[in-house]
């Protein structure tokens, strides 16, 4: 069988080349020295370390890249968003996008001695399938997966899954070997075949796990590194005094911490991941009766100040939005980024014509952190048209099983704006966590469906759903919030297109 390489998942697609990358092949630990072209370990501050290591278990946003520390990947995905070959050397789909055929790397094994092969590769399939981890639907459109020779695995679909590929890049791409998936000593000690390896000895659980560099990893280009330490550091202001003390050599801070963290010298590297805004949940008016009226739900949008928000909020660090796509995804249309401009004469007039003019009251749960504040300014715009926005009591560990059970007709929270085809699925379809209320329209299913069928055309034709959902109001995106991420002048950081942290692989000593 002949693979091919096939078209990149992104909007953009000019490649970065791995070998453009430093490739600084360490050989002993340098304790921080500078990249002067020897040896350099490389410590993180992250806001948490996995809760198990067995990669069925890992999860996406922050908490993907310790796993990229010691497993690898199907695909990689470079900082751009473009897909590369990684332990899939070629991939390809079948005419119908039901089957997707992936050629596998013949020399690479695991940290255990294991190799890896399709065997191994299925194995790791079947048990991310079966054990019930958090990004489990990563895998939810794949019907079956077969070792059809020694470096081939077929994944046979249900349905098209324009997002797969991507998927492949994360968690349900992550390899372990087959011997350890599933055992306990997994859970505390990763076996994979990525660049570093777990020194047990040196790490403390909750505190700093260290990982040294693996003699016979496969490809010297990705490891750059001698040694990489995760800190775990939760709070803001640890992470803040861990990165000016020459702690840490990078981790995510705010506006305001970022201040700190500039007047000594540190980087900043920042870009956009998420949105943030109100989520009109109740379409349908279950709850909140006026909210099924088009007219109240544009009125609730109109009334926003975004830009005022915005510098009240985080300094001006972000971009304001009327769309809950971004730029990167493919689904963005430039028509939409201010199709709802502040005017509040215009929101009274459409809550009046709604019927509704003596007001509207909606309610939300409180959510930490700078939520409060930001939920303060909503309050006081609606409040400015005549709707009434009660804050309830703060979301708890059941925020997530309290959306689904619609107890929230409206939300205020932060989103990934990202690849088309898991933003549908997370927040449009009927399938989606934050459509608890099961809202659709033929007209809006026969998009969707377009989108599935799509094949490479997926991400452009996403951008008719884009529009739907924006002229309908379904949401009240308010603006795209500035990631800050922040380094040590001893490292070079690049920053990953939708992800909030860099991949480990977009670190490399300074020049």
């Amino acid at each position: 069988m002949t693979l091919r390489k096939p078209a990149l998942a992104m909007a953009a697609i000019a490649s970065l080349a791995l070998a453009g990358c430093a490739s600084n092949t360490p050989s002993s630990t340098g304790g921080g020295d500078g990249g002067q072209g020897q040896a350099q370990t490389l410590t993180l501050g992250i806001l948490g370390e996995p809760r198990s290591w067995d990669p069925s278990q890992a999860h996406v946003g922050h908490v993907l890249q310790p796993y990229q520390v010691a497993y690898d990947s199907l695909l990689l995905r470079e900082p751009d968003g473009a897909l590369s070959p990684m332990l899939a050397t070629e991939w390809e789909y079948n005419e119908d996008n039901t089957v997707l055929t992936l050629d596998l790397r013949t020399d690479v094994t695991f940290s255990d001695g294991a190799k890896f092969d399709a065997e191994a590769a299925k194995a790791n399939f079947d048990h991310f399938r079966e054990a019930n981890g958090p990004q489990m639907n990563q895998l939810r459109a794949v019907d079956s997966v077969a070792a059809v020779d020694e470096d081939t695995v077929e994944l046979t679909l249900s349905a098209p899954d324009p997002s797969l590929e991507f998927y492949l890049s994360q968690a349900a791409g992550l390899m372990g070997s087959p011997a350890a998936l599933g055992t306990e000593s997994i859970t505390t000690e990763p076996v994979g075949s990525g660049p570093y390896v777990m020194d047990k000895a040196s790490s403390v659980p909750g505190s700093q796990l260290v990982f040294t560099a693996r003699e016979d990893y496969w490809n010297k280009d990705l490891q750059k590194f001698s040694s990489v330490t995760l800190k775990t550091l939760a709070d803001i202001t640890a992470r803040t005094n861990a990165l000016v003390s020459g702690q840490v050599d990078a981790t995510i801070l705010d506006p305001k911490a970022g201040k700190q963290a500039e007047g000594s010298g540190m980087i900043l590297e920042s870009n956009q991941v998420d949105w943030t805004g109100l989520l009109l949940m109740d379409r349908g008016g279950e709850v909140v009766e006026p909210l099924a009226d088009v007219r109240v739900r544009q009125a609730i949008n109109y009334a926003f100040d975004r830009q005022t928000i915005l510098d009240q909020v985080r300094l001006g660090r972000g971009s304001v939005t009327s769309q809950m796509f971004g730029p990167d995804s493919g689904a963005w249309v430039e028509d939409l980024e201010d199709r709802y401009t502040y005017d509040p004469e215009k929101a009274k007039e459409l809550l009046a014509e709604a019927g509704y003019s003596s007001g509207v009251t909606i309610e939300v749960p409180a959510l930490p952190a700078e939520e409060p504040t930001l939920l303060a300014v909503l309050k006081q715009q609606l409040s400015d048209v005549g709707i009434t926005l009660n804050v309830g009591a703060p979301t708890t560990t059941t925020f997530t099983s309290d959306v689904a059970a619609k107890k929230y007709p409206v939300i205020q929270y932060n989103l990934f704006q990202g690849e088309p085809w898991v933003a549908i699925n997370q927040l449009i379809s009927t399938q989606a966590l934050y459509n608890p209320f099961k809202t659709t329209t033929p007209e809006l299913q026969a998009l969707i469906d377009d989108v599935q069928t799509g094949g490479t055309e997926a991400a452009e034709k996403a951008q008719a759903v884009n529009e739907y959902v924006t002229e309908n109001a379904w949401f009240a995106p308010l603006f795209r919030i500035d990631q800050m991420y922040y380094h040590s002048p001893k490292i070079s950081v690049t920053p990953q297109v939708q992800q909030a942290v860099p991949s480990i692989y977009n670190y490399a000593p300074a020049k």
